[in-house]
């Protein structure tokens, strides 16, 4: 530890604090710094403390203070008159802080500097050397810390109630109104004169969400941080953010995902939540209570909190370590100095935002925040990688084109949390008409990644994602088993020259276990055509062989006991849509085709186009016909009431074996077509395309 944590370092100082009541000074009286006046109000009538000096440009109002403090315009001006203060307490402007801090220490003072502590990663070091060569305290003002709930939710995790932890969210949905921007010159501000502020519902409004999400994460300091991913915005007329996805990795592995708005449609109270693989925690930091929810019941707990002050009086007088010391905010400052050199928040498109209110009152809603928000959390993806209509368009590895359209985008899947088994998909794959008949990492099951190959029982390997079906559980469970799979090569084609009627793909990809070590390679290739100028076909074939010399188990949940849960193989995750039908030459609707066996199965429906929770954007009827080589035997696994999908059951009941030298092989092939076709159009379009085989 250094002297940044206790005052033992410099014993005549502590003899000195021990016997004499501190005295303390305020800088900046107005906004939070009521706050702190109340609190020293109340210190002092305990005889705790001693307020001896105000420093503010716009000073009290009369009768405000007693008549022994004196008052000054600035901390310059209070130090020159040398009131003899102990500790300085910076309420002040962000851009303010570290410049004010350091004035302070080299003074001799300790410091309690409200949240952010600075506002760049160069001024806290400057500051932290500053404490360090002056041999004095910096207490940082994130008061959550302070509670009780937080070595209370550590002890939880180490007891195993909520099993393993698979990360760890931050989430806040506050509203903020025109007005609030307008309170101060530095409000809503990156910089201001050339001088760094970095505001923004991350590094202020909300910064105690993520400060306590890093403190559950196990990240204190600058070197407890091994990246930072930022993903910003803003629906406000200001610089900042005020609706933002933040990733961080910490050095121990533990994934933070923060996901806040300013722009809600109502204040809700923000959460910290530890997410395991029996339960949950969750921390709703304002109130310091507790809920813990595990298959056995929920259960709340209120604990109490230590005042930060006193924390840093206590740590004067007796050389207890400091609950916010300024090192152990150096996770935070990694995040804000991330944030600092981010590109500038990306505008939210108008279309996108709803406003309530009226002049200085008025603020803006995104549309569908909250579902965003949860979706963001429990993916751990960024708005950007969910695809977000007012997001930044993340390029995909490539994308198919027809007469120039684009129709599919291919994504290698290197984004995707490890827990979801991260995989190469397509998405988003539209009709002709531009209407969006795929989705990817949807809020019931994050893990269904667009149009691909998955299987949930490779050798005891999940290159699915999710829980696992497991016999002896007779249940899903969480494991340890999720693989990967990633391209080891790659070949394109595209005819028609100019045109690009036709395309292929040609990927060898390994499929790595848990540890990296391959288990299968597969030869996978992707073939798309234009057929007419409303519909266009898309083909798959993949040969699933063992990387060594063993046979391997390619299995399902069914081919592990779960009745017709043999999924796996071919699928295709369907977007809502109105309206909708499924239907075989055999019967219709999910009882009837789910299971059966068949040459072909369509699927129509309303697609809205990729609407999110009450955005609206362009949509269309489409019908998607899935046809089967002649003579597969595999099953159709169709959804429709608990999410919508179509896949080819590999291992409906029973395992397949990859054998070296003979490797499972599939095709499949799918007519993507604008409109609502009947069967004698779906019979006359396949008739017309010859076997599909």
């Amino acid at each position: 530890m250094t002297t940044q944590h206790s005052a033992a370092a410099d014993p005549t100082h502590q003899q000195a604090a021990s016997t004499a009541v501190p005295r303390v000074a305020l800088v900046g009286v107005h906004g939070f710094g009521e706050r702190h006046l109340a609190n020293l109000a109340r210190l002092e009538q305990a005889g705790a403390v001693e307020l001896v000096a105000v420093a503010d440009p716009n000073p009290p109002q009369a009768g405000t203070l007693a008549d022994s403090v004196k008052v000054f315009p600035d901390l310059d001006g209070l130090l020159a008159a040398g009131p003899g203060a102990d500790v300085v307490i910076l309420a002040t402007p962000i851009q303010t802080h570290a410049p004010l801090a350091v004035a302070a220490l080299e003074a001799g003072m300790d410091v309690y500097v409200e949240k952010p502590p600075v506002a760049s990663l160069a001024q806290f070091e400057g500051v932290l050397a500053a404490a360090r060569d002056n041999g004095r305290l910096v207490q940082v003002g994130f008061q959550s810390l302070g509670s009780h709930a937080l070595p209370a939710i550590k002890s939880l995790e180490a007891s195993g109630d909520i099993g393993t932890v698979l990360g760890i969210s931050a989430t806040g949905q506050w509203l903020r109104t025109k007005a609030y921007f307008k309170r101060s010159r530095w409000a809503g501000k990156r910089t201001l004169d050339g001088t760094d502020v970095v505001d923004g519902v991350a590094t202020n409004a909300l910064a105690h969400a993520v400060a306590t999400g890093l403190h559950l994460a196990g990240a204190h300091t600058v070197a407890d941080v091994s990246s930072v991913e930022t993903d910003l915005y803003r629906a406000h007329s200001t610089e900042s953010d005020d609706t933002s996805v933040l990733r961080v990795r910490t050095a121990q592995g533990t994934t933070l995902l923060c996901a806040l708005t300013l722009c809600a449609p109502e204040q809700l109270e923000p959460t910290v939540t530890v997410h395991g693989t029996l339960g949950d925690i969750t921390l709703f930091y304002t109130k310091d209570e507790v809920v813990i929810a595990t298959p056995d019941g929920e259960r709340r707990e209120t604990y109490g909190r230590t005042d930060l002050l006193e924390n840093l009086l206590d740590a004067r007088a007796t050389g207890a370590p400091l609950i916010s010391a300024l090192e152990d905010t150096g996770a935070f400052t990694a995040v804000l100095e991330a944030i600092r050199t981010s590109p500038a928040p990306a505008p939210i498109g108008g279309e996108f935002i709803s406003w309530e209110g009226e002049g200085d009152d008025a603020h803006p809603v995104v549309q569908g925040i909250s579902g965003l928000i949860e979706r963001a959390v429990k993916a751990q993806a960024t708005f950007a990688e969910l695809g977000v209509p007012w997001a930044r368009a993340l390029p995909p590895v490539r994308t198919l084109t027809l007469d120039g359209r684009p129709v599919a985008d291919y994504q290698d899947g290197s984004h995707i949390r490890a827990v979801s088994s991260p995989r190469p998909y397509l998405h988003p794959v539209r009709t002709m008409g531009g209407t969006l008949v795929s989705d990817h990492q949807p809020l019931d099951h994050v893990w269904h990644l667009g149009v691909g190959v998955a299987l949930q029982d490779v050798d005891g390997v999940n290159f699915w994602g999710g829980r696992t079906y497991t016999r002896e559980a007779g249940k899903y469970v969480w494991r340890p088993d999720h693989g990967s799979i990633a391209s080891t090569g790659t070949s394109v084609e595209q005819t028609s020259a100019g045109r690009g009627h036709e395309g292929r793909l040609q990927e060898t990809l390994s499929w790595n276990g848990p540890d990296g070590a391959p288990i299968l390679v597969e030869e996978r290739t992707w073939a798309w055509s234009g057929v007419d100028p409303s519909i266009w076909r898309l083909s798959l074939d993949f040969a699933l062989s063992p990387a060594g010399d063993k046979p391997v188990s390619l299995g399902s949940p069914g081919s592990n006991g779960r009745f017709e849960g043999g999924y796996g193989g071919f699928f295709w995750r369907l977007p809502e849509c109105a309206d909708a039908k499924v239907w075989t030459p055999a019967g219709s609707g999910e009882s009837e085709t789910h299971g059966s066996v068949g040459r072909w199965l369509a699927w129509t429906g309303k697609f809205d186009g990729g609407k999110f929770d009450g955005g609206k954007f362009d949509g269309g009827p489409a019908t998607l016909v899935f046809v089967a080589p002649e003579g597969s035997t595999d099953p159709w696994f169709v959804r429709m009431d608990g999410y919508p999908g179509v896949g080819q059951a590999l291992a409906w009941d029973a395992p397949v074996i990859a054998r070296p030298g003979s490797p499972v092989q599939r095709s499949i092939t799918v007519f993507v077509a604008d409109g609502i076709l009947a069967t004698p159009d779906i019979e006359a379009l396949i008739n017309h395309q010859g076997d599909p085989s």
